[in-house]
């Protein structure tokens, strides 16, 4: 009976071996499905990820040169934009030049009269362009977001004292903005 049951034994544990090797295998097998579902899983975020990346580098891209585009084209139209800006003002002043070489070839007789018309011209062809003589005089303040000192004398009257004596030049506005500060002598306080 001991042989029996010693060789029942050894066939159950045969069988027991065998069949944890079966399950070894199974587990095994099942263990691999699931590693190749994850990294099937992870290949996949992969891919979309790479393609997501891709997708916005190309934006990136089409942006990128798109910029550049727009700044080569607004450089181009403000280049032209300063070659061109005077040419108003010179085709508004070219009659008048005309009128000077007439007035020039016209000699010595009714010069002054003639020399006086132009500047009128010249005066309101300026004026309709928006420029406008700073209104200035003796005895006014001096204002320096308006005016230049260019020299400091001794004043002929207290009252005079940092006040404006003498108009070297006007001052110009275009518009509301100072163009020409208006170059004046002043008096000095002390």
């Amino acid at each position: 009976m001991t042989k029996k049951k010693k060789s029942a034994d050894k066939k159950a544990k045969k069988d027991i071996e065998k069949l944890a090797k079966e399950i070894n295998k199974a587990v095994e097998s099942t263990i691999d499905l699931e590693d190749s579902e994850e990294d099937s899983v992870a290949a996949s975020e992969e891919i979309d990820l790479a393609a997501e990346v891709a997708e916005y580098k190309d934006k990136y891209l089409r942006l990128y040169s798109e910029f550049e585009n727009y700044r080569r084209r607004t450089s181009k139209e403000r280049l032209e934009l300063i070659s061109t800006a005077n040419s108003g003002l010179m085709k508004a002043l070219i009659p008048i030049a005309d009128d000077f070489d007439r007035a020039l070839k016209a000699g010595t007789e009714g010069a002054v009269e003639g020399v006086e018309l132009i500047f009128n011209k010249f005066k309101n062809t300026l004026e309709g362009k928006g420029l406008k003589k700073m209104e200035t005089a003796s005895g006014d303040d001096f204002d320096e977001d308006f005016h230049e000192a260019i020299t400091q004398i001794p004043a002929p009257d207290k009252s005079l004292a940092g006040k404006i004596i003498d108009i070297v030049e006007h001052g110009y506005f275009l518009g509301e903005k100072v163009i020409r500060f208006a170059k004046v002598v002043t008096g000095s306080k002390d």
